[in-house]
């Protein structure tokens, strides 16, 4: 039994999308674009240009619609993790629990400062 396949960026069901999704499709409920490299079961981070289908051109946007004929749709391509935080901070914060890009600015500056007495 085939899971049901999800929208890549929101989660919902896409029940209601023709099949087999078109270049333009998009997602009732958010409005993401679906023939995407995200919800390619093709898709691997870990592979050389993200992708395990070794003749497929490279696509740099991932989540943007392209053309390829590799495409295939996955049930497991919603992540809520990376969904939620994808427009928001640094993903390397998320790694090595750093602040915000400016709060680490401003104490490199006021160390730069300490180091040569200003301030």
């Amino acid at each position: 039994m085939a899971d049901e396949l999800v929208c890549w960026q929101c989660g919902a069901s896409l029940k209601a999308q023709p099949m087999p999704l078109g270049r333009r499709a998009e997602c009732l409920s958010c409005g993401a674009e679906l023939h995407v490299c995200r919800l390619c079961r093709h898709y691997d981070t870990g592979k050389a240009k993200q992708c395990r289908e070794r003749a497929a051109d490279e696509v740099r946007n991932k989540t943007r619609a392209n053309f390829c004929d590799w495409f295939q749709p996955k049930s497991a391509a919603f992540n809520a993790a990376s969904s939620s935080g994808m427009s928001t901070g640094n993903p390397l914060d998320a790694l090595f629990g750093g602040g915000t890009a400016t709060q680490a600015k401003s104490d490199a500056k006021s160390e730069l400062d300490k180091l040569f007495g200003k301030g």
